[in-house]
């Protein structure tokens, strides 16, 4: 689902989120900040569930922001097409990115991606990031979070809480707890120079917590 603030706006569903916030220093999103501070009039795109905080900042500065929920609505089991004809089951990647990614006519400055490639299904990793390349202006910038190996569940497999990271004015995030999705990906470095591989450059940001960030130039 895709809210377009100063269109028409929806907000995503799902589970509730938690109330508590903690605060994350983030050298990335400080270089962003400094970008929104100095230049007018920026287009951009926030990948997450529907923030107010989000909406509320970065309209205050005279931007404009859109919002796609990637995560939550690639859970839905509406986008599994199931096995027929001796066709595999395999997920509608094409509708799924014409439902929402499709912003025609547009070209965003700023993408704020935060950690959506570690919970997104393996089909979808690659034509995501392949849209958003095409839709990033020229000289476009994208922030980007990967988990680092923090523990398993009792299952053996790894967990990391899936979150929602709310703007400030200042180089840390808000984030909060948003959902009970699965953390689906691991990537090595390698991995991450891989998936970004058609985009112009990006650079690594070491973190003192077990999240790596990744600016990423269109």
């Amino acid at each position: 689902m895709i809210s377009i603030f100063g269109g028409k706006e929806k907000s995503g569903g799902g589970a509730p989120t938690e109330n508590v916030h903690s605060a994350r220093h983030s050298s990335g999103w400080g270089q962003l900040l400094e970008r929104l501070h100095s230049q007018v009039e920026l287009r951009v795109l926030d990948i997450g569930t529907t923030s107010s905080i989000n909406i509320n900042f970065v309209t205050s500065l005279g931007h404009s922001i859109y919002l796609a929920n990637l995560v939550e609505e690639a859970s839905k089991p509406e986008w599994i097409v199931p096995e027929k004809d001796g066709e595999e089951e395999h997920f509608d990647v094409q509708r799924f990115l014409s439902t929402h990614l499709d912003f025609t006519g547009q070209a965003f400055d700023i993408v704020l991606f935060w950690d959506t490639a570690d919970y997104l299904p393996e089909a979808l990793l690659e034509p995501v990031l392949e849209r958003i390349h095409a839709i990033m202006a020229p000289g476009g910038q994208m922030l980007a979070l990967f988990h680092s190996p923090t523990g398993t569940s009792s299952a053996g497999v790894e967990k990391a809480d899936f979150c929602r990271y709310h703007m400030t004015d200042t180089s840390k995030l808000e984030v909060q707890r948003a959902g009970n999705f699965p953390l689906r990906n691991h990537f090595s470095s390698r991995k991450i120079e891989k998936l970004l591989e058609a985009f112009h450059g990006h650079r690594f940001i070491l973190g003192k917590d077990n999240v790596r960030e990744v600016m990423v130039e269109r």
